[in-house]
């Protein structure tokens, strides 16, 4: 799968600074358009991401101990490093973990009013989990189990936010 293109794009989708403007744009649609419930949104929104971030990095990754792709003595030749490789364990992917809790979280508190927030948070969430292969930084099942990790963590906290912030026809109408 290797071409100019994608090792031009891969090592940008993985950057954070990429997505800075739509986080932001995330931010700012929230609370113009929901006002308090925005803002209680956007404070889930960051413990989601702080609580994916945390686990996968600081308690899973440390028991599981698995070398990246990029570190292992075994592929050294055959892993393509197209980005500095770190230091850190690879499984699971906290990039993965990450954004797929955050996509969760966003499809379902947006899927009632925002019917594409489903194709393109798994869009989104996808792109940045396989650019994460394409770099050599992690394995294939080292993004399935932060994607799924992620979607469990997204689920959770967004349901506990559907719950204290329950959607009404007001919180829907612009």
């Amino acid at each position: 799968m290797a071409n100019t293109f994608f090792d031009w794009l891969m090592p940008h989708l993985r950057n954070p600074f990429t997505w800075a403007p739509l986080y932001l744009f995330i931010i700012i649609f929230s609370i113009r358009m929901y006002k308090k419930r925005g803002v209680i949104m956007i404070l889930f929104l960051l413990a989601t991401f702080g609580a994916a971030d945390f686990l996968s990095a600081s308690v899973i990754k440390p028991i599981v101990k698995r070398v990246r792709p990029c570190n292992e003595i075994t592929l050294q030749g055959e892993v393509m490093n197209r980005i500095r490789c770190g230091s850190g364990y690879s499984f699971p992917s906290s990039h993965a973990s990450n954004h797929f809790a955050m996509a969760l979280f966003l499809i379902m508190v947006y899927k009632k009013r925002w019917k594409h927030i489903v194709w393109l948070g798994f869009l989104w969430a996808f792109s940045i989990s396989f650019a994460q292969i394409y770099v050599g930084v992690h394995y294939p099942l080292d993004v399935l189990g932060g994607a799924l990790f992620g979607s469990l963590i997204g689920y959770l906290f967004a349901s506990v936010f559907l719950r204290i912030q329950p959607e009404n026809e007001k919180s829907l109408a612009h």
